[in-house]
């Protein structure tokens, strides 16, 4: 089967019902993404399908079909240099397990709202969990990324 990661053609052998997360991992060896809890309430496997973040441990490799997927690993553009940015200033990351989720889930928000509120981040990362609970240092350094982006998106 066929399907599109990081703006490349993937030629991946995989049962249809096999999660993209370990598609991703195991098959192609991207190994940003992280497994957390497999039941897609932690955030830390998120990717892009289509460029809205998604699940990757309960999406079945065959749901993609020919979407794009994009990974921590491909993640560039205007927002996600800004987000990448932000976070090494305001130093968010503690552990940095669930950062690759957290990261897909900041730049998915500030490329749809250059100028977020505190209402809009939380509604938007709230299914991204942090178990350090650096929640606050994440907030900060999106409302920096937004700076940087001159709070246009």
């Amino acid at each position: 089967m066929k399907i599109k990661v990081n703006g490349k053609s993937r030629n991946v052998d995989a049962s249809p019902d096999t999660p993209l997360l370990w598609v991703l991992r195991d098959e192609l060896e991207m190994t940003g993404t992280k497994f957390g809890c497999g039941m897609a309430l932690c955030g830390a496997c998120t990717v892009w399908v289509n460029g809205q973040p998604t699940r990757s441990c309960i999406t079945p490799v065959s749901a993609v079909g020919t979407a794009s997927v994009t990974t921590i690993e491909g993640l560039q553009g205007r927002a996600a240099s800004a987000v990448q940015m932000a976070w090494e200033k305001l130093d968010v990351v503690q552990c940095g397990y669930c950062q690759s989720g957290q990261v897909m889930a900041a730049t998915a928000l500030l490329m749809k709202n250059g100028k977020p509120t505190d209402a809009d981040i939380d509604a938007a990362m709230s299914g991204n969990v942090c178990r350090c609970a650096t929640y606050q240092r994440i907030r900060a350094a999106i409302h920096e990324a937004a700076k940087i982006m001159g709070g246009k998106a």
